[in-house]
């Protein structure tokens, strides 16, 4: 396959799939912006290094890999300063008790450390099976296993904590 083949491909496959991605970056930042800022890096990333990508079966996971650890990073560089979308800060106004408990298992989530978290995010909001999240992650099955049910254990342990 030849590198405009790729770049072809790579273009493709992010238009078309160009709400997970946001999606999975705003479960990090929780900001419209940030998430946008993350995806356009993650995109810039991707076709600086489009060379790596050796078969198309492994684009999806090639491409999550870069969206989390860009996510992680921006995390890191501005790990105390967060900007609040409007939706977020509504839901700290009294409302149903369905979105108090949506808000609180949100929280645990973003308590975890960044290997939990993103197990988690993986696993439970964007659906994808054990496998699939050791190739993005770049562990072997056992691990993110083990991972996994120790972050639901410390979810279990936080959300009592909370209640």
């Amino acid at each position: 396959m030849t590198r405009d083949d790729k770049f072809k491909l790579v273009e493709k496959f992010i238009i078309e799939n160009q709400q997970a991605y946001y999606r999975l970056a705003f479960s990090y930042v929780k900001n419209k912006e940030n998430a946008l800022d993350i995806v356009q890096e993650s995109i810039l990333k991707a076709l600086r290094s489009i060379d790596r990508l050796d078969e198309e079966k492994y684009m999806k996971t090639w491409f999550y890999r870069i969206i989390v650890n860009t996510a992680i990073d921006f995390i890191r560089k501005h790990q105390r300063m967060f900007i609040m979308d409007d939706e977020i800060l509504e839901s700290h106004l009294p409302s149903l008790e369905d979105d108090v408990t949506d808000f609180d298992l949100q929280e645990a989530v973003d308590h975890l450390p960044p290997t939990y978290k993103t197990i988690i995010i993986l696993r439970f909001f964007e659906d994808l099976k054990i496998d699939e999240i050791a190739d993005i992650t770049g562990d072997n099955v056992n691990t993110v296993k083990t991972r996994l049910y120790a972050a639901l254990r410390k979810l279990r342990v936080e959300m009592r904590e909370e209640s």
